[in-house]
């Protein structure tokens, strides 16, 4: 759909120049911008923040994206109160990445299968800081 729209000079700049950033056109950045700016309103705790794999559905307040918290629901057989736990939030805001994900699989799939083929020389490229390291097993008591 063509919706026109008019812009303050101001905001019109930033707008071309985040799209010069993401190497977008104007219209498609704010399209996007419009999108994010209905997925925020539609969805509690859900904020879009640019990383290195690219704009991404994430927790405010938070550094995890919605993907990132729905391996930890796999990783705990989808259980909402055990991944709130493991995080320490409140389960309200897990519930929300739940939420979004279920109105998004899409997304959410594409975002774990790229994680899923990342490997270590990949991801050293993306973050040169990044260290290599083993977990060792807790010891019984």
């Amino acid at each position: 759909m063509v919706i026109s729209m008019r812009l303050p000079p101001e905001s019109g700049k930033r707008l071309k120049r985040m799209a010069n950033r993401h190497g977008w056109t104007a219209s498609d950045a704010s399209a996007r911008l419009v999108e994010e700016g209905l997925r925020r309103s539609e969805f509690a705790f859900i904020d879009f923040r640019d990383s290195a794999a690219g704009r991404q559905a994430s927790i405010q307040g938070s550094t995890l994206a919605v993907w990132e918290v729905m391996l930890l629901m796999r990783s705990y057989r989808a259980d909402v109160s055990a991944v709130a736990k493991h995080l320490g939030w409140p389960p309200a805001k897990v519930q929300a990445a739940v939420h979004y994900a279920e109105a998004f699989p899409e997304e959410i799939d594409q975002a774990i299968a790229e994680n899923d083929e990342t490997d270590f020389a990949t991801l050293k490229r993306m973050l040169p800081q990044a260290v290599e390291f083993a977990a060792a097993k807790a010891a019984k008591r």
